[in-house]
């Protein structure tokens, strides 16, 4: 029975982990006293305040009740391997493994319990230091998530888009719609940095260059992030093609400054000054919401001016000279064909960071 005990102890391991980091216990309580207030009679005199308190309610049973079974389920397990009966061996493996893969399916769900997780996503790339090896390699991660999208069966819409001169791109937004992209993509989030041998010099040197991804949650909603009209500076100016080649005769292209954080957004991809203006207002809803989530703030007007230090160290990096592979710097998780990464093969880092992110928190 030890080898069933090791296992049962790593098992409520986990579960004891999960308590504590969906506190569990205040949960508990917590579906108590609405259960005590419903049961009142004077409790549905308000219907609203009611069904508001009983969607509270089973909200919080959808969180508590399947990891009450499972500790419970592990409970008796633990009372048959305490018998030391090996007759009961082969029942208490069967209940083992029932138990472990509901709490590894479990845990894959807790991975996506934070506030936008479910939301859709829209990714800002930004070339960085590197020159046309940056905007080459922002260019390479723009069609690197359109792969990844495309394989997870997502919907990808590029919704600005700035070419570079020489090669490659200046910056990119593009929206990723599917169900929980933005749990999914936050892995992203950081700056990526490329090692190789540069195409764009004569002598062919090793070239390292960067670039900037912003992932944030899709805010498509106005009453989701309300924002002060009197917080934005709403520029107009004629939508310009690549090399500065006029695409439109009016000011339909639109910039949008938030004086309160200095966040700038400029759409002009759509062929209407309104749909600009609503493009650029829905990114910076999104913007908003993700420097809340970094500077922990409870509303807007907590925000610290600035955005936040997006320029820091790399969360990963691209060796394509001297030799192939590329590691997070933040789970240490490498792939060693750096092709099929740059060709979307991205779930190891999404997998290993949802992991860590589950453990550490």
């Amino acid at each position: 029975m030890q080898p069933l005990l090791k296992r049962s102890r790593e098992v409520e391991t986990s579960i004891n982990l999960a308590y504590e980091k969906l506190a569990i216990d205040q949960k508990i309580a917590l579906q108590q006293n609405i259960e005590e207030e419903l049961a009142r009679p004077d409790a549905w005199s308000n219907s609203d305040a009611a069904q508001t308190k009983s969607k509270e309610l089973a909200k919080l049973q959808t969180i508590t009740e399947p990891w009450i079974g499972l500790k419970n389920q592990l409970t008796e397990v633990n009372e048959f391997i305490a018998t030391e009966d090996e007759t009961l061996t082969k029942e208490v493996e069967k209940q083992l493994d029932e138990i472990e893969q509901k709490c590894n399916t479990l845990k894959k769900q807790l991975r996506f319990q934070g506030k936008y997780d479910d939301h859709n996503a829209i990714l800002r790339l930004s070339a960085g230091v590197g020159g046309t090896d940056a905007a080459d390699f922002t260019e390479m991660l723009e069609r690197m998530y359109l792969r990844w999208a495309e394989k997870n069966e997502m919907k990808t819409a590029i919704i600005e888009r700035s070419p570079n001169e020489e090669a490659g791109i200046k910056s990119s937004v593009i929206e990723v719609n599917g169900a929980f992209a933005y749990g999914k993509l936050k892995s992203e989030h950081g700056v990526h940095r490329l090692v190789r041998l540069s195409p764009f010099n004569s002598d062919n040197l090793r070239q390292t260059s960067f670039a900037l991804v912003e992932v944030l949650p899709d805010i498509d909603t106005p009453d989701g992030v309300n924002i002060d009209e009197k917080d934005l500076k709403i520029d107009v100016f004629r939508a310009g093609g690549h090399g500065g080649q006029s695409v439109n005769t009016t000011d339909s292209a639109v910039r949008i400054t938030h004086s309160a954080t200095g966040i700038v957004v400029s759409i002009q991809n759509e062929r209407s000054q309104l749909q600009n203006r609503e493009t650029a207002m829905k990114v910076l809803r999104s913007k908003l919401a993700q420097l809340q989530i970094e500077q922990h703030a409870e509303k807007l007007s907590d925000l610290k001016a600035g955005e936040s230090a997006n320029w820091g160290s790399q969360i990963r990096n691209y060796v394509l000279h001297p030799y192939t592979m590329v590691k997070d710097t933040r789970t240490k998780h490498e792939e060693r064909d750096a092709q099929s990464v740059l060709d979307g093969k991205i779930d190891g880092f999404i997998e290993a960071y949802l992991e860590n992110s589950f453990s550490s928190e």
